[in-house]
């Protein structure tokens, strides 16, 4: 019997924490474990664990408030199973889950990883325009339409999506719950550094397992729940606190890379800056073996977007943050870039609420950064994540 091991990085979030340990030890499963990386905790995570007293839980503390992607591999590193899965504190398994992988494991003879869907839910109150919450079935990746059963990604097909990454195009999630990875994989890549790296380590990790992995698994079933609180990095993120986000995961730019990018960086999105020192990352540690290009303007362009639509569309950019990003565009990107910016954004100000609507929609699909994609939304209402674990079959259609 191959041995699971579930990494749990948490800071804080004690009674968010209780809920993923609690989707484990539900499991129909018995050979795994859960390795708790509590980064400097005011939380009391250390007598909840003690409470439990279970030893399949393994409770490692930090010295000190450090970067997410250290705890992370703090977290890896503590780890022994055959096969790693990774949950933020706020996120579950879904029921079956060991069971169901190990059956693909042994039936698809120790695949690299396995890809899986997954399962958004937000807690009521939490999400801009859902005051209830509410669950989606998440997975933007467009070969999760290829087949109800679990197949093979194609190595070239894989590649492309490297590349689309590189190009900052979402054409796959990066989150890591959405992955079940091998532990000699995993031991593959040490040669490039710790798994985890850049200030954004899933976008690495999971563009890096697509860019090396030679079998790679695809399982259209949604295994994992996604969690957005009060207390995630989403709710800061959709509620455009980013600052507030970056604080809370300490995942600030290394100086060294800043310094390496300095005449490609520019004020905006720290999503969209993370984004792309994870993909430089990239291509430094795989220069010998790949010959990866990041989309270094289309970046700058993003960040323009970004900026200019806060400022002049959404109006709650302060001046002097534009003028921030004036001052670091070339003279060729004022003119062209920022004219047609503004001029689309003059518009979207003349125009009625449709005519906007379907103008921003235009902007959207031309920017092309993240997939226009249908969502499958649940009419279920949960008042927390365990409620979604314990009223969902992940084996069964999505469907009320």
């Amino acid at each position: 019997m191959m041995r699971f091991s579930v990494l749990l990085p948490t800071r804080n979030r004690l009674d968010l924490v209780k809920y993923a340990v609690e989707t484990v030890r539900r499991q129909d499963y018995d050979d795994w474990e859960i390795i708790i990386s509590d980064n400097y905790s005011e939380d009391d995570i250390a007598g909840y664990v003690h409470s439990l007293k279970e030893s399949r839980i393994k409770y490692y503390r930090t010295e000190s408030f450090i970067p997410v992607t250290d705890n992370w591999n703090n977290a890896l590193e503590k780890s022994t199973g055959d096969y790693v899965i990774m949950l933020g504190d706020d996120d579950c398994l879904m029921r079956g889950y060991f069971s169901t992988v190990s059956k693909l494991v042994e039936e698809y003879e120790d695949p690299d990883f396995i890809y899986t869907r997954a399962l958004l839910y937000a807690y009521p109150g939490v999400m801009p325009g859902y005051p209830e919450g509410f669950l989606h079935l998440a997975g933007c990746a467009t070969f999760f339409q290829n087949s109800e059963n679990p197949f093979w990604l194609d190595g070239k097909q894989a590649f492309r999506l490297v590349q689309r990454s590189m190009s900052f195009r979402l054409s796959f999630d990066f989150n890591m719950q959405y992955a079940t990875i091998s532990r000699k994989f995993i031991k593959s890549l040490a040669y490039a550094g710790k798994f985890f790296q850049s200030p954004y380590p899933d976008f690495y990790a999971m563009t890096v397992m697509m860019l090396k992995g030679s079998r790679i698994l695809i399982f259209s079933k949604p295994m994992v729940i996604i969690g957005i609180s009060g207390k995630s990095f989403g709710f800061f993120y959709f509620n455009q606190r980013e600052q507030q986000g970056i604080e809370f995961l300490k995942n600030f730019p290394d100086e060294n890379a800043t310094r390496l990018l300095g005449g490609v960086l520019l004020p905006g999105t720290n999503m969209n800056t993370s984004w792309l020192l994870a993909m430089e990352t990239i291509r430094l540690n795989f220069l010998s073996e790949f010959n990866l290009r990041v989309a270094y303007q289309r970046y700058r362009l993003l960040q323009m977007i970004h900026v200019y639509g806060r400022y002049y569309a959404q109006k709650n950019l302060p001046k002097a943050e534009m003028l921030e990003l004036k001052r670091h565009m070339k003279i060729w990107e004022k003119l062209l870039y920022g004219s047609i910016l503004w001029l689309i954004y003059s518009l979207r100000r003349l125009t009625s609420r449709c005519s906007n609507k379907i103008l921003s929609r235009f902007i959207k699909i031309a920017i092309g950064q993240y997939p226009a994609h249908d969502v499958v939304e649940s009419r279920k209402r949960c008042n927390n994540i365990i409620e979604v674990f314990e009223s969902i079959d992940p084996l069964k259609p999505f469907i009320d």
